[in-house]
């Protein structure tokens, strides 16, 4: 089974989920015994095994359910961006600007190069990642409809998922901006009364075990002194235990709670010191920067026209 020890604290790979031993690996990646671990700085690793660690981590929180080969193939971009900083050749050019009277360019020149030094560069190597947020699935767990990514595909794979009115059984499709996304309310956990279930299933236990008898009848006859309580209108809402870190929206996503639908708006996208995709290590950190080194050195280069035509978003209705 694939998805089997998944939370196994020997490894700690923090994962889609709102678990609380998820929680725990989380902790242990991050200020843990486990922390020092992916702290390359000064580390007896070599290059190769670096890169290794930082690609399996990654991996293991974005898309873990993706095989991998299918994962090089279709879901890194065509470019990976370069997430080294660049030297700024300003005094050259600017001189060629001064000299030439282009004080225009020069001022932009300078005024760029002073925001990319004190804001930093965009964490562009976070963006290799986007194509896994556009999965349906990985868009219902965003907006907070299921506890973990792996609930979420057992909702679009039941029949609880609507894609812009219809139903939808397929968890491998990549949204495209403004499709809606409706999820069916009595399918959503935390939107369920678990306690009325549970006394339900108790009292019918207690009324079938016990035999009736003539004080029974007596009691049962007399008013009781306890008012009944009465059932409140409000749609019941109960978190999971400790659920609270992973509770956000990320920016791309519009997202109705009243009516258990959201709308993805646009692709994720980065800018100075932040990043749209959400994830558990720095997004212009060495793990996400190592990653990018694998799979910028991995990576298929070339895709054919049969490879091409087989992509879901170019096949044709009732075509091969």
């Amino acid at each position: 089974m694939r998805d089997a020890n998944i939370f196994a604290f020997r490894k700690a790979m923090p994962r889609m989920s709102w678990s609380p031993r998820n929680l725990y690996n989380l902790w242990r990646r991050s200020c843990g015994a486990e922390a020092e671990a992916i702290n390359f700085t000064r580390s007896p690793k070599t290059l190769f095994q670096q890169r290794w660690i930082s690609k399996a981590l990654v991996r293991a929180y974005h898309g873990d359910f993706i095989n991998e080969k299918i994962f090089k193939r279709w879901y890194l971009p065509d470019t990976l961006p370069d997430v080294r900083p660049r030297q700024h050749a300003l005094s050259s050019n600017g001189d060629l600007d001064a000299f030439a009277g282009r004080t225009e360019q020069l001022e932009r020149a300078k005024k760029r190069a002073y925001d990319e030094q004190k804001k930093g560069l965009a964490p562009v190597g976070s963006l290799m990642l986007a194509e896994v947020e556009r999965r349906i699935d990985v868009f219902i767990f965003r907006c907070c409809f299921a506890h973990s990514v792996y609930e979420a595909r057992r909702l679009i794979i039941h029949g609880s998922i609507l894609l812009n009115g219809k139903k939808h059984t397929d968890a491998n499709t990549r949204l495209a901006p403004g499709d809606m996304i409706s999820v069916d309310p009595a399918a959503i956990r935390f939107l369920q009364n678990p306690e009325s279930s549970k006394a339900e299933s108790e009292g019918e236990q207690s009324s079938n075990s016990e035999p009736k008898t003539e004080s029974s009848d007596l009691s049962q006859s007399m008013p009781s002194a306890k008012l009944a309580p009465t059932k409140s209108s409000l749609t019941p809402f109960n978190l999971p235990p400790y659920a609270s870190p992973f509770i956000f929206i990320p920016a791309y996503a519009e997202v109705s709670f009243p009516t258990c639908s959201a709308i993805y708006v646009r692709h994720p996208t980065a800018r100075p010191g932040y990043s749209e995709i959400p994830t558990p290590y720095d997004a212009d950190g060495e793990v996400i920067r190592l990653a990018w080194e694998w799979y910028s050195k991995m990576r298929p280069r070339t895709r054919s026209k049969s490879q091409m035509a087989r992509e879901p978003e170019n096949r044709r209705v009732g075509g091969h």
